[in-house]
């Protein structure tokens, strides 16, 4: 996660070192200690890695700067005073104040790419989906840095799992359904996210789902970085999001709607509806592309060039379907 936007992050750096971080947290008394969750382990390792993130599976928290996503659902307020937090940041940044459907939209990006990794990761490294909805997950924006509380109470797994016969958990039968139940969980999370800043964004539910896509994809991609498997998270990705045959089902709620009910009909939405399809990895747009040597097509605009023209991402459609 970067301070602008939208653009793949920095190159993997080495774990962080966490003695007097752990140690600070021993001594705050209104900092919840990790309750135990099949999960965790994914999240512990992301947290080991990541210098951004501050992970722990706790009650959500209130207060101190802390935000139950709940509440951003349902407080226009919240949702806004999350946004200026961006728009300072902007200001910052550039010297001049952001547009206001810029400022959200960095936030909506900004909110989007860690907590997707709550899901994720923990489907990544363990084949474990957890089944979270915004009244499991608090956040802390800090200039730099995102704290976060997750309690995963049910998770979805594959038959063969040790994990399969402990409380909450729900087996599927392959891959393929598990791939389908990470959609779900992510779309039904991400589906009163994305109502709650549509308003402030100035975006329709296409182009936030797509923004939703990028961020989803863009914090796998450098978690596997991270983790030193940046090419499986991108071919996995790209097996995710695979564009469907057409009259295929939903596997998600749709962009404007809830969920359609398994075996109610066949719609004209691909697969990974209500995502973008297709991950979008491809070689980079001349002049455009990473350090990698591999760069993504992205299916949104972050809108940067509005404040900063010399600053447009890799990958910015923009360019790439020129």
């Amino acid at each position: 996660m970067t301070a602008s936007s939208t653009r793949p992050g920095p190159a993997p750096r080495a774990p962080r070192t966490t003695r007097a971080h752990d140690h600070a947290q021993a001594h705050d008394p209104t900092h919840a200690p990790d309750t135990p969750t099949p999960c965790a382990p994914s999240y512990h390792r992301l947290t080991a890695l990541a210098p951004m993130l501050d992970l722990r599976c706790a009650p959500p928290r209130h207060g101190d700067g802390w935000l139950p996503v709940a509440t951003l659902t349902t407080d226009p307020a919240a949702l806004r005073e999350l946004v200026a937090h961006d728009a300072r940041q902007g200001l910052t940044r550039y010297g001049r104040p952001l547009r206001p459907d810029v400022a959200a939209g960095f936030g909506l990006h900004r909110f989007v790419w860690p907590v997707s990794l709550l899901f994720t990761v923990p489907w990544f490294l363990e084949r474990r989906v957890p089944l979270l909805g915004p009244g499991d997950v608090s956040v802390h924006r800090a200039p730099a840095s995102m704290g976060l509380t997750v309690r995963p109470e049910a998770f979805v797994c594959l038959p063969d799992d040790p994990a399969a016969r402990t409380a909450g958990a729900r087996t599927v039968p392959d891959e393929d359904a598990l791939g389908a139940e990470l959609r779900r969980a992510l779309a039904e999370f991400l589906t009163p996210v994305l109502a709650a800043f549509g308003p402030e964004a100035r975006r329709g539910p296409r182009v936030l789902w797509a923004m939703a896509t990028d961020a989803v994809v863009e914090g796998l991609w450098y978690a596997g970085g991270l983790l030193g498997e940046q090419e499986r998270a991108r071919d996995e990705l790209s097996a995710l999001l695979a564009p469907g045959e057409p009259g295929e089902p939903s596997s998600g709620p749709s962009p404007s709607g809830p969920a359609r009910t398994p075996g109610a009909g066949r719609g004209p939405a691909p697969a990974p509806a209500p995502f973008t399809p297709g991950a979008g990895f491809a070689p980079p747009a001349p002049g455009c592309g990473g350090a990698s040597g591999t760069d993504r097509a992205r299916a949104s605009c972050c809108l940067v060039y509005t404040v900063e023209s010399a600053e447009m991402c890799n990958g910015c459609p923009r360019v790439t379907r020129r």
